[in-house]
This record gives structure tokens, sequence and C-alpha cells, in this order.
């Protein structure tokens, strides 16, 4: 935060600033492990490989975001942040209009009016563009929600930049993740990234920063490599998978943690032209 910003900002509009974050009640009750829904100062890590419909699944969360409230939406705003160059406009197009009962081009533009949209291309650039929208939020009280994919999209990159030091190889995430916590906190944020699953599995359980207990309740083998401060503020972490079927129907298999408490729940979804279907 700017030091202008602070001065200029007074503790009444500190408060509406902060009391204009919407509610994420409905956000997607399908995807949280214990209220059901995100509150603010969430971080919500969808984890999985390539192709098991961790894209798709927050081009769903921003349409429930970005449509208006009559059309069962939340009518709030998000940032996207892209780092994989994947993100389909015509996709969320074509979901937007499958969910608007009139999909009138004026209908769409109000839609994707609250979208931001921003691509980082290295670890350094995106944390340059997180100290850049800080005044962002400042200025939308209605921005709610921040998706970041992937932030796991340097780490190989990094790593070779960084030489022999370990430190040196993830100073650009660490300092990303701890911005990206002061952001979500100040500003009352919730927080979705996505992580490719890039390791070996492991068999040594230990080695994994979900609890034993929740572990076993998951079933599933996960090994973290992203730096401590990233892994030390997730508070939710969603596995994606995908089903072997016979048929040729994408469907695919969800198992949601949540990493400060023992809670897990687990369903499936598939992808249509409409978007996700539970």
């Amino acid at each position: 935060m700017s030091d202008g910003l602070r001065k200029a900002e007074s503790g009444s509009q500190l408060l509406a600033r902060l009391e204009g974050r919407s509610s994420l009640k409905n956000l997607e009750p399908c995807l949280f492990a214990d209220e059901g829904f995100p509150i603010h100062g969430d971080v919500v890590e969808f984890h999985g490989p390539e192709g098991t419909g961790k894209t798709e699944m927050l081009y769903h969360l921003i349409a429930r975001c970005v449509l208006p409230k009559l059309g069962g939406g939340l009518e709030v705003e998000v940032m996207f942040i892209d780092t994989d160059y994947h993100f389909d406009m015509l996709r969320l197009v074509t979901i937007l209009e499958h969910r608007l009962s009139q999909s009138t081009e004026e209908m769409i533009k109000q839609c994707l009016g609250r979208l931001f949209l921003v691509n980082c291309n290295s670890s350094s650039q995106l944390l340059l563009t997180l100290y850049s929208l800080e005044n962002k939020f400042f200025a939308h009280p209605s921005l709610c929600i921040v998706i970041l994919d992937s932030i796991s999209a340097f780490y190989w990159i990094d790593r070779s930049n960084g030489g022999e030091s370990f430190n040196i190889q993830e100073m650009n995430l660490k300092r990303c993740a701890e911005f990206l916590e002061k952001l979500v906190r100040e500003h009352h944020l919730a927080l979705f990234a996505t992580t490719q699953t890039i390791m070996q599995k492991s068999s040594n359980s230990t080695e994994s920063s979900i609890p034993l207990k929740l572990h076993c309740e998951a079933d599933v083998d996960y090994r973290p490599y992203l730096c401590k401060s990233w892994q030390q503020m997730v508070t939710h972490r969603i596995f994606f998978s995908k089903q072997c079927n016979f048929n040729s129907s994408k469907t695919f298999s969800i198992v949601s943690c949540h990493t400060k408490k023992n809670h897990v729940i687990k369903c499936s979804f598939s992808i249509a032209e409409c978007g996700i279907q539970f």
C-alpha cells in the first residue's frame, strides 16, 4: 500500500471499503469441506495433473461471480492473473451465454466488465504485477476474488535461474506468496490458485503437508514442492483427478480438504458445453 493512499484513506473510508466485499456464500458449496463456501481471507489451491478440469472449474467460479444476482450470480468482480497464457475468453463467454436467461450482447459485456485479466510471463513480473494491483483493490470495493492460474508456472524456470542456491531459486515465489497473503488479509479477499502435479509420488507420507489423519481420509498422494510461505497460507486444498470411464464423457473427481481442520469431502463433476455440472 502506498504512503499516499495510507494518508488519504480515512477510517470511515477503510470501513466502507472492507464492508463492500460481498459474501461468497453461494459461490459453489460442492467445493468446500467446512462452511460450504469460502470466506474473506481464505486461500484455495486447486492441485492436480494437467487435463483434470482445474481451469474449467475456474471458469465456472468466474461465471458465478460476474453473473447478475437476478441471473443466479454474485455480481462481484474478479481479478484473473494468467501465468500459463491458457485463458480462453470465448469459452467463458459460451458458459455465460448458457447461464443467462436473456443472453444479449449488452448483458455479456456487463458480466465481462466485472472481470479484470492480466498476464505474467515470469515470477519477477508476477511480483511487480501484484505490487501494481494494490491500488485496484482500493478503487473497486466489489473486487472480492483473485485467481492465479497458475502459481507453479515458473517453478522450473526459477530453479534453473537460481543456480545452486535454494534460497535464490524460491526467492521470487516466496515474495509473491508473502505479498499475496498481505493483499488477502488487508483487503478481505479470497484467493484461488492452481498448481500442477509435477513431483513423483512419495512413499513417505510424512513429506506431505496434509495431517496424517486427513491424508488417509482424503486418499490422495500429495507431495508439496512450492515454498513454505505458500504452503502455510493455504486454507483449502482441492485435489483434481480424471475418472476412468468406458464412455466418452469427461468425468472428473475432486477431494476437498480443509488444511486447518480435519474436514474432507469428495464429489465428481463433468464438463459440458454449458460448463461444469455436478
